[in-house]
């Protein structure tokens, strides 16, 4: 006797699906691209424009829409809809995408809307999580081994740079950059630039010194340490104007020159203004 599982999932042709399995209940447009050994659950949705790469696992009730491209082994759980049209009144039609890197997880009920004109793009990295009925608006970028945990909210145009953490409930004002290896406490709300190897909290949010225990877990030695925490105090408890802050890290990046510099770009490119500490 079959048990439920094998009763929902079939076997389909190998020149059709190449060996995946596909639950009988699943709607799968015939033009939509689905690589080697993909799982697909019952009741999902796969539009026209759909590719998905081998080895992924999508879910039952899942929608995938628009011109939206999945990387090898991407797991997608229950009720996920991925690349439906952008929350943006300028939005009027036309060819735009969702892109996910290999072995991204995102969790049930999560969205992410495709880019708003003809040609953008909403793009995951890899190896990222995005927990349950998290949400990045169109035109986001988000890097490699992101974690995005559960309810948080990201505007559009967004930029999260890889090992970045974003807190459960927290909601990110749009064209927003959150920087390398922050991360970004729970129920917060961001409306400026978080620099990178920072921590930050509250509504609004602000600084509350360098994420120690997130570096420490991605190798940084005790003297890249004490570096970005000399930087640190230069930025933001030196009481030096961002000019002098940045005259400040270019006159001593050789202590320092990859964390430094990347610090000197991102200030320089900022436009939204940093997070700053809170004082009073």
């Amino acid at each position: 006797m079959k048990s439920t599982k094998e009763k929902h999932l079939a076997q389909s042709p190998k020149d059709t699906y190449n060996n995946s399995s596909i639950a009988t209940t699943a709607i799968i447009h015939p033009r939509a691209q689905i690589g080697e050994n993909v799982t697909i659950g019952p009741y999902s949705v796969i539009g026209e424009h759909v590719r998905i790469g081998p080895g992924a696992e999508i879910g039952s009730h899942v929608v995938l829409d628009g011109w939206t491209t999945l990387g090898a082994k991407c797991k997608i759980f229950t009720g996920a809809v991925i690349g439906s049209d952008p929350q943006d009144l300028k939005f009027e039609g036309g060819e735009s995408y969702v892109t996910i890197g290999d072995g991204t997880i995102i969790r049930e009920y999560s969205s992410i809307n495709r880019g708003t004109f003809p040609g953008e793009e909403t793009r995951i990295g890899s190896h990222c999580l995005l927990m349950a009925y998290s949400h990045v608006a169109h035109n986001c970028v988000i890097q490699d081994r992101v974690i995005i945990a559960s309810f948080a909210a990201l505007g559009g145009h967004i930029v999260v740079e890889e090992n970045a953490i974003i807190g459960g409930l927290v909601a990110i004002h749009q064209f927003v950059h959150i920087g390398r290896n922050a991360i970004v406490g729970g129920a917060s709300g961001v409306t400026q630039d978080l620099l990178p190897f920072c921590m930050a909290t509250g509504r609004p949010a602000h600084v509350h010194g360098l994420n120690r225990v997130g570096l420490k877990r991605h190798g940084f030695d005790s003297k890249a340490m004490r570096s970005l925490k000399d930087a640190y105090r230069a930025i933001f408890r030196a009481g030096l104007s961002e000019k002098d802050a940045l005259s400040w890290l270019k006159e001593h990046r050789s202590e320092c020159p990859e964390h430094y510099d990347r610090l000197i770009k991102f200030i320089e490119n900022s436009e939204r203004g940093l997070c700053r500490e809170r004082h009073g």
